[in-house]
């Protein structure tokens, strides 16, 4: 049994708060939107050009503790010798142990993107076992294929692998678009991420499927151009990749972008305008896949 400490402050406070609660013994301290799920939730994604630190005017922080007997007097303890307002209201709640990996797990079931195409968790027997099955474990990177934006992109490199065509997968996470182009046919095909834990988790990934892949960490020098460049990130790091992944494009080559809400997508058409003609292509849930052909 573990206990659950909630409370809520301003975003000048939250990180303080936080440091707070993990000097008073706490194993974890997350910072929440206090309004999420309410009308007035508001969205944060880590992308470049946005806070560093996730923090709401109305935050909440949730830190977990061992129980013991004192633990509400040490965290007002703790509070006071760090300058910080000790709150009216601190929400206690029991967490029990539980297997944490099988309830993850539990989570993701096998999704069907189309009539040949299907994600399959790789603790999962495919449905479908004549089908282009894409067995996945996302372990610490991102991409299980049940975000909108990876069905956008799944349903694009479905509809625009050539035979042997060349693809970029840049922001591979996973590697899900990778290994998927390369399922659907592709020939050389590279996947690069920022994150060296992504890179693990689609290499792992990419062998669980049987296929060949190069991929790179961003920093890596590439100089390859591609038949088909993908992008399932966000709108702030696609716009500041405009010249990179244009360069990366050979002519006559087809670009994609996912990770873009609709009310974001005139800004990125706009960022890639000095090196190809981007339009929607299709949405999905609030989200938009871009399109163009350099």
């Amino acid at each position: 049994m573990w206990l659950s400490v909630a409370i809520e402050t301003d975003a000048a406070h939250a990180e303080a708060l936080s440091d707070a609660l993990l000097a008073a013994g706490a194993i974890s301290a997350t910072v929440e939107d206090a309004l999420a799920g309410t009308e007035l939730e508001t969205p944060q994604f880590g992308e470049p050009g946005s806070p560093a630190t996730p923090a709401w005017e109305r935050s909440r922080v949730v830190a977990l503790f061992e129980p013991s007997d004192d633990l509400r007097e040490r965290i007002v303890a703790t509070l006071k010798e760090a300058g910080l307002a000790v709150p009216a209201a601190i929400a206690f709640e029991e967490v029990a142990e539980a297997d944490w990996v099988r309830l993850t797990q539990a989570q993701f079931e096998p999704i069907r993107i189309s009539e040949r195409l299907w994600i399959v968790p790789s603790w999962h027997v495919p449905p479908d076992p004549a089908a282009i099955n894409l067995l996945l474990d996302p372990g610490l990177a991102f991409g299980t294929g049940s975000h909108p934006t990876t069905r956008l992109c799944l349903e694009w490199l479905e509809a625009n692998i050539t035979p042997g065509c060349s693809v970029l997968d840049y922001g591979c996470g996973s590697g899900i678009l990778a290994i998927a182009a390369k399922k659907l046919g592709a020939g050389r095909t590279a996947g690069v991420d920022i994150d060296p834990a992504a890179l693990t988790a689609a290499a792992d990934n990419a062998g669980r499927n049987d296929v060949t892949i190069r991929f790179l960490h961003a920093n890596a020098p590439l100089e390859d151009r591609f038949d088909r460049v993908v992008a399932n990130i966000l709108t702030n790091p696609l716009k500041l990749l405009a010249p990179v992944l244009a360069a990366r494009l050979a002519s006559g080559g087809h670009l994609a972008l996912s990770g873009v809400l609709e009310s974001q997508a005139d800004e990125v058409i706009a960022a890639y305008a000095p090196w190809l003609p981007l339009r929607v292509g299709a949405q999905h849930e609030g989200w938009v896949r871009l399109e163009g052909i350099k």
